[in-house]
């Protein structure tokens, strides 16, 4: 059984770790506001979803948007705007908040009761590796059943965990798992 990449990209590959990847997948699934954070509507539409309820005002305040309601009011009704660093904090608690909400949901429609998600692996991009340090890596796909792990570590932004469920599924790859540590791109839908 191969090991982990020690020196990855000495030779001149390219590419990303694979739970890197799955969660910049899982992010484009989870339907994140696309107006920045920066502009008036993009504000306003991340502020709606932290503050329309006391669940969710709860949860805002537990991913760090510790603001009085006074200064949440102030912002919502246009009299102050947030400083940037309180624009970062919304943009991370939005995120953080998201994500919780959307794991349970994500983890029904990967997992299928219990057929799983056809998961397509795009091999490291070895366009800079001299010819005769060039593996042979080839396009795989791989069915993976068991989605609970990697979507909660995704949820809490665990990239540890993330990384150890994520290697616990490629490894039904066989013997080449070690090859698609580092990727191009991971792609599925659900």
């Amino acid at each position: 059984m191969p090991e982990r990449n020690i020196e990855f990209g000495k030779y001149g590959a390219r590419g990303i770790k694979g739970h890197e990847a799955v969660a910049r997948q899982l992010d484009a699934l989870a339907g994140y506001i696309a107006t920045p954070v920066t502009a008036r509507r993009g504000l306003l539409a991340r502020l709606h979803y932290l503050t329309r309820t006391p669940h969710a005002r709860a949860a805002a305040r537990a991913a760090g948007l510790t603001v009085t309601d006074d200064t949440l009011r102030a912002w919502l009704e246009g009299r102050r705007t947030p400083q940037r660093r309180n624009l970062e904090r919304i943009e991370q608690a939005y995120r953080t908040v998201r994500r919780e909400n959307v794991a349970r949901y994500l983890t029904a429609r990967l997992n299928r009761a219990g057929r799983g998600t056809r998961v397509e692996i795009h091999p490291i991009n070895q366009s800079g590796v001299d010819r005769p340090r060039q593996r042979v890596v080839q396009f795989r796909a791989l069915n993976v059943r068991r989605w609970d792990r990697i979507v909660a570590a995704w949820a809490v932004g665990d990239d540890r965990e993330l990384d150890e469920a994520w290697v616990d599924q490629v490894v039904d790859l066989g013997s080449e798992w070690g090859q698609y540590e580092y990727v191009t791109n991971v792609g599925f839908a659900a």
